[in-house]
């Protein structure tokens, strides 16, 4: 890290804490699969993380911020504090609370602190601002009913995008079918506008004390199972976590079909980013998908 962000990043800590931060160490620590994170460790022995990334990914790291204080003031599980952010040079920054994530797990009270944010409700779906998954803008603008906000802000975009992209063109076909068909996999159930993590794979959260612990939100309200889904996605969620949810607030019938829906958003998402294998697993979840329609 060069002399000068780190001397913007002692500054804003400064001034954030009240207290003179200095720096005394650096190392380098996971970001995520599009920041850097460091470590930094001041002459007091205070440690704070910090999130780098292009200048021009500002606004996604006040975003991230504000998701985290909105986790926070629901009171339902722990969330690291956002400290201090903003610009130094070309690059913007994000300085979070240390937090000493550990071995010690209690996957049981992940669910059903999980099942406690998804209590917290608002009027509508959506939130007051747009944020980021991954680094795909996530258009969150607040709209009366799930099935249409799921379809405009969640499903269709990815598909534009995926259409600048280059996707194969059965998968914009089946997706276009797929967002005129929607109603169908909604028979009887009306979800609650839900607080949620939305991007809950298993690299977003973690034990401190054996304390749950959630973090790298891409925060928005919408139906609970769609943070469910995607914690079967990508694995790292034992059963001690699913059931301790279910037994807390039990799911609807459908889900066993929607959590494929809700995960083709994420999938598609994977593909805009990244390309690869990733048209060919939406192709077939498409297929499936459509195929419980007829």
């Amino acid at each position: 890290m060069n002399p000068t962000l780190l001397a913007d990043l002692a500054a804003a800590i400064s001034a954030a804490s009240g207290r003179s931060f200095s720096c005394e160490r650096q190392s380098t620590q996971g970001g995520g699969c599009i920041n850097r994170g460091f470590a930094l460790t001041g002459a007091d022995g205070r440690r704070y993380f910090a999130k780098l990334n292009d200048a021009d990914k500002l606004d996604m790291f006040e975003a991230e911020a504000d998701g985290l204080r909105e986790l926070e003031a629901a009171g339902a599980i722990r969330v690291p504090r956002p400290i201090a952010g903003g610009r130094s040079g070309k690059a913007a920054f994000l300085v979070l609370e240390w937090l000493n994530l550990g071995e010690r797990e209690r996957p049981a009270d992940l669910g059903r602190q999980l099942a406690q944010l998804h209590r917290h409700s608002q009027t509508g779906f959506g939130w007051w601002r747009d944020n980021c998954i991954g680094s795909t803008p996530q258009h969150n603008a607040p709209m009366p009913g799930w099935v249409e906000f799921f379809r405009a802000r969640r499903l269709r975009t990815q598909l534009e995008l995926a259409r600048l992209n280059h996707a194969p063109r059965g998968l914009l076909q089946q997706g276009e079918q797929l967002l005129d068909g929607l109603e169908a996999f909604f028979p009887g159930y009306s979800p609650i506008p839900s607080l949620l993590h939305g991007d809950l794979w298993g690299g977003n959260h973690g034990y401190v004390d054996g304390a749950p612990v959630l973090f790298d939100p891409a925060l928005y309200y919408g139906d609970r199972e769609a943070d469910l889904a995607m914690t079967e996605l990508f694995g790292g969620y034992p059963e001690a976590f699913h059931a301790a949810y279910r037994e807390a607030w039990p799911l609807d019938s459908g889900y066993r079909v929607r959590k494929h829906l809700y995960n083709l958003y994420h999938v598609l998402n994977h593909f805009n980013l990244f390309g690869g294998g990733y048209a060919s697993q939406a192709e077939r979840m498409l297929g499936h998908l459509l195929a419980e329609t007829k």
